[in-house]
């Protein structure tokens, strides 16, 4: 009989999967005097999407670095200063959220009044923009920083069992040949949808409420051409369209494409399940040249294009897990449940997560306090996950009706820009929820608009639900989202938020600090 020798290793918190999350959640731990260890069962550098952030997001990536001194972290949370301080580390240029219309088979149609495209930036400049982040080389990053913090990092980790001992949970795991044991006061799983909680847990799924079942394929591609470059327009737009994440819609789907400053582009597909099965997603390749075929504005940006990783088809997109916590472990949102990237949803909800959760463990100690914190985490978390799904419910129900689809949208653009500008004024009572869905009006209209929008109201319903949208939107409309003239292209202005004060609580001067604090001042103003 061979002894194996088997490594003993106690920890305050025992986390689960080492991208973002999870290394975010490690560093804010050890910030706080915890024992964490960080288990990987891969290894760094790897391919995985969910890829772009949000100016919600970032912001919380800066209140989640002042919070827990983590000076190397913030700078991720711009271009600008991502480049200065990282500039080994791969991302790419989010100046907004572009979405181009298309009918299967026919050219994309320019035309003046912009009726087939929405383009709403997210600032006003390169320096301060948003990024798509990279994950094989930004996950590295971090798993890195928190190694170097403290972390006991293990990678190529197989983890065989979960047990409990009195208030422990034990991990009995193999690495490199070698058993070893992890006795932890609590459990963070960070490994993503259907990931090691739910499995040794073996916590229920629950089915989407809202949205239809749909399908990813997807993979990294270089010598994707530029839109820019293949079409032009009467008008500048309010930032290059290309340097944005991208969306190709379409009746039963959608495109992401993402740039990244390596020569990477991220693109994929999100299908409705009978289109999937109509175009053979399960089969990569052949599937993704068959969706080009129906598009062929898009196809002429992949023409000359090669994939660099394999396709993936990932035969169910959206995931809840049923259970969220317990009295010894948590999930945080990224692994709690996955709606649809249509929105760019999942960063800004799992970096609320881990600034919850590691609030929760700071302040509560085992017992009945911590068992009443993690029950309300549970809560806020599928509560939020359910505003998501409603929404992007209703988006995939009116991708064949644009019109409508623009309409809804600018419901998540009104909540999360307001949200961003309470938090920066730092008056975070006024946006409570992600979506504002825990505000007591906004919440409600979202849903009930939503409800409505996915029946597909025609004649005086439909005019009825148009004016309901924006009856919504009006008090948290930070960005001039109401202004027809626009014509679906919405500017990042200065004047839009100082126009907006009052809804803010704020007077003209706290704003214009607030554009000066966070180099938001576009140059009309400064001028």
């Amino acid at each position: 009989m061979t002894l194996v020798p088997v490594s003993r290793i106690d920890a305050d918190v025992a986390i689960v999967g080492s991208g973002f999350a999870g290394s975010l959640t490690a560093l804010a731990l050890l910030r706080r005097g915890r024992r964490v260890v960080l288990v990987e069962r891969g290894r760094h550098p790897r391919f995985a999407i969910g890829e772009s952030s949000t100016p919600l997001a970032n912001l919380l990536i800066e209140e989640l670095s002042d919070r827990y001194d983590l000076p190397r972290v913030r700078a991720f949370s711009k271009w600008g200063t991502w480049q200065r301080a990282h500039p080994d580390v791969a991302c790419g240029l989010k100046r907004g959220f572009t979405f181009f219309f298309h009918q299967p088979g026919a050219p994309f149609p320019d035309d003046a009044d912009r009726r087939r495209q929405l383009l709403v930036a997210a600032s006003p400049h390169d320096e301060v923009a948003d990024t798509h982040w990279y994950r094989p080389d930004f996950d590295r990053a971090l798993a890195e920083e928190a190694r170097i913090e403290g972390a006991v990092y293990l990678d190529m980790t197989r983890i065989d069992r979960l047990r409990h001992e009195g208030d422990c949970s034990i991990l009995e795991a193999e690495r490199d040949g070698q058993s070893v044991r992890i006795t932890a006061g609590f459990v963070i799983d960070a490994s993503g949808p259907r990931g090691f909680l739910h499995r040794a847990l073996r916590l229920e799924a629950t089915p989407p409420r809202w949205l239809p079942p749909t399908q990813a394929l997807y993979t990294h591609f270089e010598g994707v051409e530029r839109w820019d470059r293949l079409r032009s327009t009467p008008e500048p737009p309010p930032y290059p369209v290309d340097d944005a994440a991208v969306h190709h819609v379409f009746p039963g789907g959608w495109i992401w494409m993402l740039r990244f400053n390596n020569g990477v582009t991220s693109a994929g597909a999100a299908l409705t399940d009978p289109l999937a099965a109509e175009l053979g997603a399960v089969e990569g390749a052949a599937a993704w040249s068959r969706l080009l075929a129906t598009l062929p504005s898009v196809a002429e940006q992949f023409r000359s294009s090669r994939a660099v990783q394999p396709f993936v088809h990932a035969p169910r997109v959206a995931f809840r897990s049923a259970r969220v916590a317990g009295a010894t472990w948590a999930l945080l949102p990224s692994a709690a449940g996955v709606i649809d990237p249509l929105l760019s949803t999942g960063f800004p909800l799992t970096l609320l997560g881990i600034l919850r959760l590691v609030d929760l463990l700071e302040r509560t100690s085992p017992g009945r306090g911590r068992d009443a914190a993690l029950l309300e985490y549970e809560q806020a978390t599928l509560a939020e996950l359910d505003a998501t799904e409603r929404l992007v419910a209703a988006l995939y129900a009116t991708m064949n009706d644009p019109p409508l689809f623009k309409r809804l949208s600018l419901l998540y653009f009104a909540a999360a820009s307001f949200s961003e500008a309470a938090r920066r004024l730092g008056r975070p009572e006024l946006a409570p929820g992600f979506l504002l869905h825990a505000h007591p009006t906004f919440g409600h209209e979202l849903a009930a608009c939503a409800s409505i929008a996915a029946s597909a109201p025609q004649g005086s319903a439909r005019r009825a639900l148009d004016a309901r949208i924006d009856r919504a939107i009006e008090p948290f409309d930070t960005a001039g989202l109401l202004d027809r003239d626009r014509r679906d292209w919405y500017p990042f202005a200065a004047a839009d938020l100082l126009a907006s004060a009052a809804k803010l609580h704020a007077t003209p001067d706290e704003i214009v600090r607030l554009l000066e604090r966070n180099g938001l001042m576009t140059q009309e103003r400064q001028s």
